[in-house]
């Protein structure tokens, strides 16, 4: 038996024997850690431009939106690949999982490359549908440029994590992604502070740093510290393999999609109120986005023991990740959520000191700290139904937060309610979205319990 092979066979039995409260927390970490510093990078980049005036700060909340487009497709792919080749290790299939691995990067890769020459060529028209002012336009072209530059390598990037998370080597990914958060922060202070190139300088920074984590990255695969690899010969020649990956992502990428459309009507309706409020709810979503960060990371610690174990058919061991994970996640969002609401105004005014902005923002980062507390479980839910194969509860699940509920409570709350219904839409969403997760909560759960008696009868 040669190196790799003892190395696979010591993976399996970690993943399917080790107790899932441990292994669960285990690979959490680094996920939490990576996704900490990449949003505490988010944050400085924020307090960085803000100093600038509102209109940068505003600029920042666009591209955003047009992020989030990119990792609708990095997740898509690399969600998709990675919970059928987590599956295929779980079942001891490592060429099929060789073929997911490979075909899901090179996938990645390509659709990010054609988002960005189709965005250079449709800039002016792509930051106002994105929801810019004219002020604030002039500052998200500058900024976007260099987005747009790295859209293939940011895309790849963010497939590569979610394979390695799949596969249960988070710690590999955690070395990418921290890497070049902490370059990024760097960098804003070099280009911002030192050559004073201003939303420019943020921007040429996120780029140059999304190429030496897609590097780190690489390598990782490349030099064998992986179970799969990725390589051309692997990538699939048969349709059915895009379309199984496509399917298994989607609901990655129709929660990021309809994100990204909400943060664009968000910013579309808070226009009419002027910079200030666009930069006010940019603030809101960075902030909270941080607070939800690590109960984030920890549903994402859970997605690898649920695939895999899914794939052994272990599914009691499923059952006790999810609820493990579903209290973990509550109780990171009480400890987060609540410092954060109590200190609502002074948490503001470190992103930008503007008493419009201040004034709008406030009021929606304590409702925004508020609902956060319902969130889990539509999260833990839809990643259980993603990582275990169930694509269209995954599906349904995953459109609810940021689409099915999202959209309409923005378009009538701000009808009715004018600013202070935008603030309040995403916080209603969250809330409506947890009543109808208690039902497919149960179906979940219910799920693995006949598959459990199925298993036991055999």
């Amino acid at each position: 038996m040669d190196e790799k092979e003892q190395r696979r066979q010591a993976q399996f039995k970690k993943m399917t024997e080790k107790p899932v409260e441990k292994l669960v927390a285990t690979l959490a970490i680094p996920t939490i850690l990576s996704m900490l510093v990449t949003n505490l990078y988010n944050m400085v980049d924020t307090a960085f431009v803000g100093e600038l005036g509102t209109a940068q700060s505003g600029a920042v909340g666009i591209v955003f939106g047009y992020m989030a487009i990119l990792q609708a497709i990095g997740f898509m792919c690399g969600q998709g690949a990675g919970s059928i080749m987590s599956r295929k290790l779980g079942n001891k299939d490592v060429e099929g999982a060789n073929c997911y691995t490979s075909t899901g990067f090179f996938m990645s890769m390509f659709l990010g490359l054609i988002i960005g020459l189709l965005s250079g060529f449709a800039l002016s028209y792509l930051v106002f549908l994105l929801g810019s002012t004219r002020t604030i336009a002039v500052y998200a072209k500058q900024y976007i440029r260099y987005i747009i530059v790295a859209a293939p390598f940011q895309t790849s990037s963010l497939t590569m994590n979610n394979l390695l998370r799949y596969e249960g080597k988070a710690k590999l990914g955690m070395i990418g992604l921290m890497t070049g958060a902490v370059l990024n922060i760097s960098g804003d202070a070099l280009f911002m502070k030192i050559f004073h190139m201003g939303v420019s300088g943020a921007g040429l920074s996120t780029m140059l740093t999304q190429m030496i984590s897609f590097g780190i990255l690489l390598y990782m695969f490349l030099s064998g510290k992986t179970q799969t690899m990725i390589s051309v010969k692997c990538v699939s020649g048969k349709v059915y393999d895009y379309w199984n990956i496509v399917a298994t992502g989607f609901p990655s990428m129709l929660r990021q999609g309809l994100n990204s459309i909400s943060t664009m009507l968000l910013n579309g309706n808070a226009r009419v109120y002027g910079d200030a409020a666009v930069a006010a709810m940019a603030i809101t979503s960075r902030v909270g986005f941080f607070c939800m960060s690590v109960a984030l990371g920890i549903g994402q610690g859970f997605q690898p023991v649920s695939s895999f174990n899914y794939g052994a058919k272990k599914y009691e061991r499923v059952k006790r990740a999810y609820w493990f994970t579903l209290i973990l996640s509550e109780c990171v969002l009480l400890l987060s959520a609540i410092p954060v609401y109590f200190m609502a105004e002074p948490v503001v005014k470190i992103f930008r000191d503007d008493p419009k902005v201040i004034f709008y923002a406030t009021r929606a980062l304590k409702l925004h700290c508020i609902a956060l507390l319902f969130v889990p479980l539509s999260m833990v839910t839809e990643m259980g139904f993603q990582s275990t194969g169930q694509r269209l509860k995954s599906t349904i699940t995953s459109s609810l937060r940021s689409g099915v509920v999202m959209i309409p409570s923005l378009l009538l709350l701000a009808k009715l309610r004018g600013m202070s219904g935008i603030q309040e839409a995403q916080p209603v969403a969250y809330v409506i979205t947890w009543f109808i997760c208690i039902y497919f909560s149960y179906a979940f759960l219910k799920s693995l319990q006949s598959h459990s008696a199925s298993k036991s009868t055999e």
